[in-house]
């Protein structure tokens, strides 16, 4: 169930917020527990099963941290590994054996894995919490519904912010909720609602009509315009259901984590992984990087362990050798900038500005190999880009892929990727004019996505296979 779709806007939410609100303080967690299991098993019973048991292996390895102290490390090592089984299993079993196959020229048969929605996401949550035992940051959970709720909650469920344990324990236990959270949330997730749907699936369809053709078929220019079609779709796409998600805990008590601060304004690609999916990029700082040494060690260690965090980050984020690509590019580029000392100064006003286009530059080629549906075709895809492609025999000119609408949602794109309405929705109480502007705005949008929705069969989500 996407957030964006009538279902969950007609039906589930409404439905979850009447109960919830009614019910009594004490059993609002088994309302949202419930509320989660079903939005959850809406794709899928089987999928309800696998995380059922995720839970039971982590309450279960918690709980035997806290009382043998002495044996933890192999109680984390064994609890970990069964983590990453169900993961490994789930998300690259496929991967793994096609790999074989290539490489001892064996002809293992494949098995028809079907991959948990956000299996990537509440596995990352789960390992956090197991974590956070080991260090003694926070004690084991002994009520197994609270850590359900933990791993399971709906609104951040599937697609992030991944939230760490140590962030929601006490809110878990005791949350408030008022008026002005609730506003707040609503008018969150409406902004996050028309950011998916009316610009990121707008530009969505302009980067699958491109993406789809072989590089012959299009020019220089058009694929620019795909390469930018996609940064966008994926920025809106992702930030805007991180606003949902936000806007949802907010509602309900929970305060998760920013995911997105405009990422595309930065000057160096060090910056750019402060910026985007900031919680992912804190989760591999806390529970890899330092573990690993950090920068504490010799620079080649630390470029070492760079290199091994961004390999696993782009894995993370698929199972095909493009997401590793993607990875380790901007991994090259964090080793580079640190190596010159770009983030520490990046000096004249000039100077900031040819950092800014070189980072540009660095992630929509990187969106580029993501994109693509095979290494191969992410090279070609560039070399037209730098128009290195000469056997053309174009089919159709750049009018065919863009129209009024598009061209509407691309100029919406770019400025609201800069922080020019950074706190809109901060309008204080006493300015009534700015906030019933502000309302009527959000209540047009709304419209908008709704309309959208109801009349669209196109509405994809790309972080949902993650």
């Amino acid at each position: 169930m996407l957030f964006s779709s009538m279902t969950f806007l007609g039906l589930f939410l409404p439905v979850v917020c009447i109960v919830y609100f009614f019910a009594k303080q004490s059993i609002r967690n088994y309302v949202l527990l419930i509320a989660s299991f079903i939005f959850y098993a809406w794709g899928g019973i089987d999928y309800l099963a696998i995380m059922i048991l995720t839970i039971l292996v982590n309450y279960t390895g918690a709980i035997l941290l806290d009382k043998h102290r002495s044996s933890k490390k192999v109680i984390l090592l064994i609890t970990v590994i069964l983590n990453l089984s169900f993961l490994i299993y789930f998300k690259y079993f496929n991967f793994l054996i096609e790999n074989y196959n290539s490489i001892f020229s064996a002809d293992v048969s494949f098995i028809k894995v079907v991959m948990p929605i956000g299996i990537s996401f509440y596995t990352f949550q789960a390992m956090s919490y197991l974590i956070d035992v080991y260090r003694e940051e926070v004690p084991a959970q002994k009520d197994i519904y609270k850590l359900s709720l933990y791993i399971s909650l709906f609104p951040q469920l599937v697609a992030g912010p991944i939230v760490k344990y140590h962030d929601v324990n006490k809110e878990i236990d005791v949350r408030t909720v008022n008026f002005e959270k609730v506003s707040y949330g609503i008018k969150r997730f409406i902004l996050g609602l028309a950011k998916k749907v009316l610009i990121a699936n707008t530009l969505g369809a302009v980067a699958d009509k491109i993406f789809s053709q072989p590089v012959e078929q299009f020019g220089i220019l058009t694929s620019w315009i795909g390469a930018l079609a996609y940064s966008l779709q994926l920025y809106y796409d992702f930030s805007g259901y991180s606003d949902m998600a936000i806007g949802l805990g907010m509602i309900f008590g929970f305060r998760f984590m920013e995911n997105f601060n405009y990422p595309y304004i930065s000057r160096s690609i060090t910056e750019f992984w402060r910026r985007w999916h900031i919680s992912l990029s804190t989760w591999f700082k806390e529970y890899l990087y330092i573990p690993l040494g950090g920068n504490r060690k010799s620079s080649v260690r630390t470029y070492i362990n760079l290199l091994i965090v961004f390999f696993v980050t782009g894995l993370w984020h698929g199972a095909s050798w493009s997401f590793v690509v993607w990875g380790l590019w901007h991994g090259l580029f964090m080793i580079i900038e640190r190596r010159i000392g770009i983030n520490k100064s990046y000096g004249s006003f000039i100077k900031q500005i040819l950092c800014h286009f070189y980072v540009i530059i660095a992630f929509i080629i990187g969106w580029v190999i993501f994109r693509a549906d095979s290494l191969s075709y992410a090279v070609s895809y560039i070399r037209n880009m730098f128009g290195l492609v000469s056997d053309h025999k174009i089919v159709f000119e750049l009018p065919y892929y863009v129209d009024t609408i598009e061209i509407i949602a691309f100029a919406f794109g770019i400025l609201c990727a800069f922080p020019l309405f950074r706190n809109i929705l901060s309008v204080k109480p006493e300015r009534k004019i700015a906030l019933a502007g502000l309302n009527l705005f959000l209540l047009i949008i709304f419209i908008l996505s709704a309309a959208s929705i109801a009349s669209s069969t196109y509405n994809p989500f790309i972080y949902f296979r993650f």
